[in-house]
């Protein structure tokens, strides 16, 4: 293993200042300072997990991989809101509160303390970054981590360990898991360094296990795959040609490969264990998917955010690559055949739709949007929200210009009892540029172009990214 040096100029990177710098503060605020009126019928909490290295970065920071997870919390009732933040508290992150400082470097520095810093369990070790997303399912809300264990938090967001599922997955999962609305069962994947280089799971709605990890045929090296789609018979994985080299980072190189000449290959896994159908087509790059559904033909609908390349690593996108856009894959599982089309070519990212649809036809579709007014926003930085009604051939989108805000990913909180897609709220956290004040934000559903109906001010900043979720009150 090379040495890599701790020497890091935080300030030289634009992901840990502004509107993403960091915060340490962990707050408690009992009531809310709240702008215009906060919907009487919203009951639950809006959670959102994101990286928030906890002490200063040392050999390197790669946003959106590297940081600490922050889990934000706004529970709403009766009108008015309450907010706490926690750290998810991994023990290597025990460890560097212990010390003070940061232990681990970067993914791209590769610094791993040694067994007189931390003991000899955590010697030798990556360090886990729970700092990704966040879901509620079979009564565990998880803090979910890039390819890892996710870690159980406390309905006040205190940490309580890593889940291992009972030990039926102890190789972890991925950031993205999909619930099936209808059978409440939890799709997951895990990709590895090491064979099997791809797993799939199934979780039953009361949180057991379905099926163990099954081993994925075709992958021959470590991919890179961060999101997955489902739909009433298959996983949907997107296996972009994002390759890990583990042997190329420790020498000094680069621990991830954009290599579009192999092109981008989709997995459909059948739900049953059933034969993997694959389609294969020129490389484009997915961060995110929408949703997927089958249709009456026995295609899958795909609809996802498309991009050249991950803009990560040495060959960030080719010449001449993928436009950029939100867009539609229809693909035939017996012909292995894609057809790809670009539904809108703004700058989008973060897609939602109402989770009561997932793995069944979508007709709304919700994403943050760069509005073209603010030359100087960084990756992953959006000033818009966007909507798309995608229920017929021609698509119709809608905008809500944020103004001096910076806003992150939308999601949507039904009226209990209410199954039309309009009735709820659309919820998501803004940073205001001129002052780094943050707030969080409440749209209607029904028009939510005409902007928030009510604004909650956040005592501490939130900063920018990544995913989210409404969790309704359960009685």
């Amino acid at each position: 293993m090379v040495a890599h040096s701790t020497e890091f100029d935080p300030t030289r990177v634009a992901h840990l200042n502004g509107t993403f710098a960091p915060v340490s503060e962990e707050v408690d605020e009992a009531e809310l300072q709240v702008e215009g009126e906060l919907p009487a019928d919203l009951d639950g909490v809006y959670l959102r997990n994101g990286p928030n290295p906890r002490f200063t970065p040392i050999g390197s920071y790669l946003f959106p991989i590297d940081g600490d997870g922050m889990v934000h919390g706004v529970w709403m009732s009766q009108g008015k809101a309450r907010y706490r933040n926690r750290f998810v508290r991994t023990p290597a992150l025990r460890a560097e509160e212990a010390a003070g400082r940061a232990l681990w470097g970067g993914i791209e520095s590769m610094i791993i303390p040694g067994a007189e810093e931390v003991g000899p369990a955590l010697a030798q070790t990556f360090k886990e970054l729970p700092d990704i997303n966040i879901v509620r399912h079979g009564g565990r809300l998880l803090a979910l981590a890039e390819s890892d264990c996710p870690y159980r938090m406390s309905p006040e967001l205190e940490t309580l360990g890593r889940e291992t599922f009972g030990d039926g997955l102890p190789a972890g999962i991925t950031a993205h898991p999909k619930v099936d609305p209808r059978t409440g069962q939890m799709a997951v994947f895990c990709y590895a360094l090491e064979e099997p280089f791809l797993t799939w799971s199934l979780l039953g709605a009361d949180g057991s296990l379905d099926r163990g990890p099954t081993a994925v045929e075709g992958p021959e090296e470590p991919v890179m795959i961060h999101d997955m789609a489902l739909t009433g018979r298959y996983l949907v994985l997107v296996l972009a040609p994002a390759f890990l080299d583990l042997a190329a980072a420790l020498q000094g190189g680069s621990f991830l490969d954009w290599r579009p000449e192999r092109g981008t290959r989709i997995a459909l896994i059948p739900r049953d264990g059933g034969p993997v159908r694959w389609a294969r087509d020129t490389a484009f790059w997915v961060w995110h998917t929408v949703n997927a559904y089958d249709t009456p033909d026995g295609q899958v609908v795909l609809d996802y955010v498309q991009w050249p390349g991950p803009g990560l690593g040495p060959r960030p996108a080719a010449p001449g690559g993928a436009p950029h856009g939100l867009a539609r894959a229809v693909l035939d599982p017996d012909a292995g055949s894609i057809r790809r089309r670009l539904l809108d070519d703004v700058r989008v990212e973060f897609p939602r739709v109402d989770d009561r649809v997932l793995a069944g036809p979508h007709h709304r579709i919700a994403t943050a949007a760069g509005s073209g007014r603010t030359p100087d926003l960084l990756p992953g930085e959006y000033d818009a929200l966007r909507w798309y009604e995608v229920s017929s051939d021609d698509v119709v989108a809608e905008t809500w210009n944020a103004g001096a805000l910076s806003v992150g990913e939308p999601v949507f909180a039904p009226v209990p009892g209410t199954t039309d897609a309009g009735d709820g709220y659309w919820l998501t956290f803004a940073t205001d540029r001129t002052d780094l004040t943050s707030w969080l934000l409440v749209l209607p559903g029904q028009n939510p172009a005409d902007g928030p109906v009510a604004r909650v001010r956040i005592p501490v900043r939130v900063p920018l990214g990544l995913h989210g979720a409404w969790l309704p009150t359960q009685n």
